[in-house]
């Protein structure tokens, strides 16, 4: 049991391909929080960024998986 390669393996990814997935949907995450924040400030600012960045990831999330690598169970595997 390896902590380091056992969830990654599990969604059909290396280590390293997990690290940039993750990665860039918590950099995403923290931009859109950072706007939205901005947007409650300032309503007329990044009205639809927060939003958007949602759905963005909702379609990311869900058109990934093990199926297509073979590997694990993918429900509630998460990023």
């Amino acid at each position: 049991m390896n902590p380091f390669t056992d969830h990654p393996h599990s969604v059909g990814e290396s280590y390293g391909k997990h690290l940039g997935v993750a990665s860039s949907f918590g950099f995403a995450m923290i931009g859109a929080g950072f706007a939205s924040v901005l947007h409650g400030l300032f309503p007329w600012m990044f009205q639809t960024t927060g939003s958007r960045t949602v759905k963005t990831l909702y379609h990311r999330l869900t058109g990934r998986g093990p199926a297509e690598a073979g590997y694990g169970d993918w429900e509630g595997a998460g990023v």
